[in-house]
């Protein structure tokens, strides 16, 4: 755990939960894609870069979930370096009870404000402001959060960041997080016409070839599409969606994963919603949901 494993001549990325990219730009000089769930997490990478003799010259943030900017604040402390993140992400990251508040769409009770889906606040400016190193570029992958973005580094390798799960994982809590499951489904769409070396996504093992993680999640997609609209044959209020789905597929109830499942399957009933295939109508002042 916490090992740097070479990906190219200057492409390196450290194994780890929440998988770090690392760009060597310099003889001495790298940025990290993204900086793991916590302080500890962080003094890992730090760790490891200083084995190599390397400064830390910038933080690239993919997008502002905690486990992945979670060691921001303590890189920032011992190094100084700045974060970049797209605009909205980076007000998240710069304000991280934004989190839990959008998940819960109001202040959010204690329960849901944790480490794991609030992080330490740090400082981040938009991307547009980075000095960006020469090999390396950013590429929008919208749906997981609403600005995430990727990156392309000039040995061939991909940073995909969470637009892809492991199949694992998909089939252990198969309601994974998606802020717009629309632009999701676009983004898949696009992962497919990449070309690279490698591939690596934060949170399944590293490949040359995206095709067949990119075809599993997209069958959860429309897997979960169907459970959505089979559940609302009878009308039901999105509550009713939500404990319905965790019954279908024995998932347990608690706080973080209702907040985070809760707010997907919610993006589930407003895609299904855009394109017609659910009506939402009133009911005894309460909020329906029916398949068309």
């Amino acid at each position: 755990m916490y090992e740097l494993i070479p990906a190219g001549e200057r492409t390196y990325y450290i194994d780890c939960p929440a998988k770090m990219g690392v760009y060597r730009f310099t003889e001495r000089d790298v940025c990290l894609i993204d900086s793991g769930g916590d302080g500890s997490a962080a003094k890992q990478a730090l760790r490891r870069l200083d084995e190599q003799g390397w400064r830390l010259a910038m933080i690239l943030n993919t997008h502002s979930h905690a486990d992945h900017v979670g060691g921001n604040a303590l890189l920032q402390q011992r190094t100084g370096a700045i974060a970049y993140a797209d605009p909205v992400e980076a007000a998240f990251i710069r304000d991280p009870f934004l989190e839990p508040t959008v998940l819960f769409g109001a202040y959010p009770y204690k329960e849901i404000r944790n480490k794991f889906l609030q992080a330490k606040p740090s400082d981040c400016r938009p991307l547009s402001e980075a000095p960006l190193p020469e090999g390396l570029t950013v590429h929008p992958l919208r749906g997981h959060a609403a600005g995430m973005v990727g990156f392309h580094t000039s040995d061939g390798v991909w940073f995909v960041a969470d637009a892809l799960l492991s199949e694992e994982t998909l089939e252990k809590y198969h309601v994974s997080y998606l802020y717009d499951l629309a632009s999701y489904l676009r983004t898949l769409e696009a992962l497919e016409t990449l070309e690279g070396r490698l591939f690596i996504p934060a949170h399944a093992p590293a490949s040359p070839d995206l095709r067949p993680l990119i075809a599993k999640n997209r069958a959860k997609v429309y897997e979960l599409q169907g459970a959505v609209l089979d559940l609302c044959r009878a009308p039901r209020t999105a509550e009713q969606v939500i404990q319905g789905v965790f019954t279908r597929y024995q998932l347990k109830m608690v706080h973080n994963q209702l907040a985070t499942a809760g707010a997907t399957l919610r993006s589930y009933l407003s895609c299904l919603h855009e394109e017609g295939r659910l009506r939402a109508e009133f009911q005894d002042n309460l909020l329906l949901w029916e398949t068309v």
